[in-house]
């Protein structure tokens, strides 16, 4: 078994299964080796405006200002799609982090065309917005600056209190109702959180988070996300009752998810990390999902099928009423939606 790299989701690198050859080094701990370094690539896209129509996800569009994330997290289902660039779903995945610096140009461009229809658009929809590049880069900043003067809805999904940096764009959108936060918490154990989501805002800091951004009028929410049977379920009612507690006035949950190449990554680091518990996970894991690691069916693959998913459900359900966290949330609006300069533009054309 491969030896933990500190900082690292996971020290393994399996080979890209679009890909005839692959090179992986086997050890990590020669203290003359440098670690790997984090590289950042730019990715010069010519749009920036992903669209999806699966059912499950609730929403149609979506901007990634990054592919790959630091954060590390060695469940994370998106590290098959860095497969897709030619690289590996294990480190390649949280150390070689795509960038587009180009996001608010194109993000401006697509919403001043005249065919484009105001609706909410989600931030992000695959990897963190938030991710510790974004401090120095401000890619995410510069895409909610443009969404703010145009008044087009975004709702945002993270795991980092560098949110908060942008609480004057968002506060000031929230009075249209024109944005919300998602924050995700996966376990209140600081250490079990370090092991698993190594460069991710420890569980205390995104409970401030929440604490900042509903103080600023912003509507936030959290994410039990994922809910790892075996390991983390137990605690949904703790971490619920911290959020309300905070000033989340809603809540959601997800189930693992282990697509692809993210099964053997995380079973890897189940092994490593909770040896004791290994055996229990994955036997859930396959209750859940009809025997298998994953569930890929549309409708199943959030929630997961059979009595034990139900009793997640259940378990959620009414800790939800217990604390508060089951009320109608209010959908964001595109009412107040306008490209600016249009009206001086339609005068003179008048």
């Amino acid at each position: 078994m491969r030896i933990p790299i500190h900082g690292r989701g996971t020290p393994e690198n399996p080979a890209n299964r679009f890909e005839a050859l692959a090179a992986e080094r086997d050890d990590w701990s020669d203290p003359d080796d440098p670690l790997p370094r984090t590289r950042l690539l730019v990715d010069h896209t010519r749009s920036i405006i992903t669209r999806n129509d699966s059912p499950d996800v609730g929403f149609e569009t979506s901007i990634n200002p990054y592919r790959g994330c630091e954060h590390g997290c060695s469940y994370c289902y998106a590290r098959p799609g860095h497969e897709y660039l030619g690289f590996s779903a294990g480190l390649d995945f949280e150390a070689k982090i795509l960038v587009k610096p180009d996001a608010a140009a194109l993000l401006r461009g697509e919403l001043s065309r005249p065919g484009w229809k105001p609706q909410t658009m989600v931030m992000s929809g695959v990897t963190d917005p938030y991710q510790p590049v974004e401090r120095r880069l401000g890619i995410t900043r510069g895409c909610l600056e443009v969404l703010a003067e145009f008044r087009n809805p975004v709702a945002i999904i993270t795991k980092s209190r560098l949110v908060t940096r942008d609480a004057d764009l968002l506060a000031g959108m929230a009075e249209y109702d024109a944005a919300a936060v998602a924050v995700s918490i996966t376990t209140l154990d600081r250490k079990l959180q370090q092991a698993m989501e190594p460069r991710a805002a420890a569980p205390e800091m995104r409970l401030a988070t929440i604490r900042k951004l509903a103080e600023q009028g912003i509507p936030v929410r959290v994410m039990v996300a994922p809910v790892i049977p075996g390991l983390t379920e137990h605690e949904m009612p703790a971490i619920l009752e911290a959020a309300a507690a905070a000033g989340a006035t809603g809540a959601g949950y997800i189930m693992l998810r282990l697509p692809l190449g993210v099964a053997d990554l995380f079973i890897a680091w189940l092994e490593r990390h909770v040896p004791d518990r290994r055996d229990k996970v994955v036997s859930r894991i396959r209750d859940l999902r009809d025997g298998r690691v994953n569930d890929p069916r549309y409708g199943s693959r959030m929630r997961g099928e059979g009595p034990f998913a139900h009793q997640v459900s259940q378990f959620f359900a009414v800790s939800c009423r217990r604390f508060g966290l089951d009320r109608d949330q209010k959908p964001l609006s595109v009412a107040a939606f306008r490209r600016p300069g249009l009206p001086q533009l339609e005068m003179f054309a008048s």
